[in-house]
């Protein structure tokens, strides 16, 4: 339980580099473009991918009626994020020191695994809303308005996860290097709670073997 307990006390440690690192990168490429624009959504602002890149994306924007990227304050989970993610990793070294103590078993282990886990895809539902309210909520005023074949307005929201093709735009949507932290310490909670179980289940076959003999 022990070694379990170390890898539970280490897992939440790796959400630490939420901190640092981007959770995701969306970049846009065009033949107008030979760098490509981009941005790194941080838990607690967008960023430039490289510099200016912000300022262009925003520029490109305003021609089709689309809001400009949002400014830490002027989006609550920027400032919620940060706390959520801050009370999980206390939480998951409390757990795991706890268990290194013997004072929870594994159980805990697997709690804190299915609550982030159920945090994350809140996080994500929460992320597509504002790509949807982002890429369809269109100035009506727009220099450019662009519909589909069948008269609709043409949506201009990024995909969640993958590539797709905007007007003459490559758009990229993928997981930088804090989800790659977040999920690689996630992994190890999910191991310790297994090594947790594989151990408890050791412990019992011991227990229950000298009163079989007798």
């Amino acid at each position: 339980m022990k070694k379990a307990s170390i890898l539970m006390i280490i897992g939440p440690l790796f959400l630490l580099g939420l901190y640092v690192f981007p959770l995701w990168t969306i970049m846009l490429g065009a033949p107008q473009y030979p760098d490509p624009l981009g941005m790194n959504i941080h838990i607690n602002g967008i960023r430039d991918v490289n510099e200016f890149d912000i300022q262009n994306i925003d520029g490109l924007n305003h021609y089709i009626g689309m809001k400009t990227l949002p400014k830490p304050e002027e989006m609550w989970e920027f400032s919620t994020f940060p706390i959520v993610i801050g009370i999980m990793i206390g939480l998951g070294v409390l757990v795991g020191i706890l268990g290194y103590l013997k004072k929870v078993d594994f159980r805990w282990f697997l709690g804190w695994f299915v609550l982030m886990s159920v945090l994350g895809v809140l996080g994500m539902y929460d992320f597509n809303e504002w790509m949807v309210d982002y890429g369809t909520n269109l100035d009506p005023n727009a220099i450019m308005k662009l519909a589909n074949p069948d008269g609709t307005p043409m949506s201009y929201k990024p995909p969640l996860f993958g590539y797709a093709k905007m007007l003459n735009f490559e758009v990229s949507s993928l997981p930088s290097t804090g989800a790659w932290m977040m999920f690689t310490g996630m992994m190890l909670t999910l191991v310790a709670s297994y090594m947790g179980w594989k151990s408890k289940k050791i412990s019992n076959v011991r227990k229950t073997k000298p009163l079989a003999a007798s």
